[in-house]
């Protein structure tokens, strides 16, 4: 059993005024988008959100074809970390995917590896980027070990997902590692209408 954790809490705010996770991509909202790919991996799906989300959420959410079930913020605008912590805390299971709401390429063959890469390990993490940087919301984790690490890194002041992440056992994957499995768009994100107008060219360059 794999569970797919989606976190759509955050506030949006290079977006505008409209709230990104149900903005339109292709005529269906970006969550959905994310998903829909992630389905042929997971078993179910949490989706952690602040509570004015829950009836788009819901709505977006209707027929899809895993049971799905809403880890609300107990306080909005808490930040990553605490909404993972949510959406782990409502994972009945060994293993976890969390991924950003904003990635509507996320490669699920990808997905599947990280899963394969986390058998002897308790994080299964990408590294990748011009800094080189971790990716803590495109990763898998065993639930247990990572909430326990959430906790005390919250209790000490952490606000980056990373920091519980890297205090377990984790295996990277970067490199030529990382791209002999991963699709190129996998990492792309919206977090700006000019995004969501990138993310529309790619797909119909997919479509094409």
């Amino acid at each position: 059993m794999a569970v797919g954790v989606l976190v759509c809490g955050g506030g949006s705010t290079r977006f505008g005024t409209e709230d990104k996770v149900c903005a339109e991509l292709a005529g269906r909202p970006l969550v959905r988008h994310v998903a829909d790919r992630i389905t042929p991996v997971i078993d179910e799906l949490v989706v952690n959100c602040r509570d004015s989300q829950v009836e788009c959420l819901t709505e977006t959410l209707s027929d899809y074809p895993l049971p799905v079930t809403f880890a609300c913020d107990e306080r909005e605008d808490a930040g990553p970390l605490q909404g993972i912590e949510r959406g782990l805390s409502a994972a009945d299971t060994e293993l976890a995917v969390v991924l950003a709401c904003d990635m509507p390429f996320v490669d699920p063959a990808f997905i599947q590896t990280l899963f394969d890469q986390v058998q002897d390990h308790q994080v299964a993490i990408p590294r990748h980027g011009e800094g080189n940087w971790y990716q803590p919301l495109q990763a898998v984790y065993r639930v247990d070990p990572m909430l326990t690490a959430i906790n005390d890194a919250l209790e000490a002041g952490a606000e980056r997902p990373i920091k519980p992440a890297l205090a377990l056992d984790s295996v990277t994957l970067e490199g030529e590692d990382l791209w002999a499995n991963a699709d190129e768009h996998t990492f792309f994100n919206v977090n700006t209408q000019a995004d969501l107008e990138t993310a529309e060219a790619i797909l119909g360059n997919e479509q094409g």
